[in-house]
């Protein structure tokens, strides 16, 4: 992360590595309400996920978010969304996707990606969404229609939608996005894919294999 990106979000570099996380509460300070020992958790602390502990405020202060876990949601399940959950629920409520809506997904593979496809399939929209030739089959078992990316790309997108088709961050999310989410992954209505999952002594590796940028879902890192 560059040193002007980092400040804008409260952290000094050098730092930690990751921001979504997911455990148990180990401890709980004086005056906190709603959390006990035990209970399980999710959420995120910008430049320090990638540890054995973590100190969080509450209530939350950005850039952190702690959620209780809900029954039937794995810990690695957990760790995949609130970067990637909220990115995908922000950007569909900024266009205020309805039904019968045609939606073009960028990077449709990748681990927001593939909320969005998911969350504006169950809108009912269409969804067009561009990657690599290696992940169409993938992307069709979501409910994408896949375009290729490289030259002739826009020629390619009208072809499937002619009248065209309709910028934000996960901040920008509504209140209750991620409990929309769980509630459809306990449902059975959205999965999450989980590309790989490294032991944290294996971070390297990790990094690697998102750098490369042709990972179907998200890396987790285990503790």
């Amino acid at each position: 992360m560059f040193p002007e990106v980092a400040a804008q979000f409260g952290i000094n570099v050098p730092s930690g590595f990751g921001y979504d996380f997911a455990g148990v509460v180990d401890e709980v300070g004086d005056g906190v309400e709603g959390l006990a020992v035990g209970d399980r958790v999710y959420g995120g602390a910008m430049g320090g996920a990638v540890a054995d502990f973590l100190v969080m405020n509450t209530p939350p202060e950005a850039p952190q978010a702690l959620f209780h876990t809900p029954d039937g949601i794995s810990d690695v399940v957990a760790s995949t969304l609130p970067v990637a959950g909220m990115t995908a629920a922000a950007a569909l409520a900024a266009i205020d996707l309805r039904s019968g809506d045609m939606v073009l997904v960028g990077g449709a593979a990748d681990g927001v990606g593939v909320f969005v496809v998911q969350l504006a399939k169950l809108a009912g929209a269409t969804v067009i969404g561009t990657a690599s030739e290696g992940t169409f089959e993938f992307l069709r078992q979501l409910g994408a229609e896949p375009v290729a990316y490289g030259s002739g790309l826009g020629d390619r997108v009208l072809a499937l939608a002619p009248a065209g088709v309709r910028a934000t961050w996960g901040g920008d999310a509504q209140p209750d996005a991620l409990a929309r989410i769980t509630d459809a992954i306990r449902a059975g209505k959205i999965t999450v894919p989980i590309a790989a999952t490294f032991p944290i002594e294996q971070i390297r590796d990790a990094v690697t294999l998102q750098a490369g940028r042709h990972v179907h879902g998200k890396i987790v890192i285990t503790l």
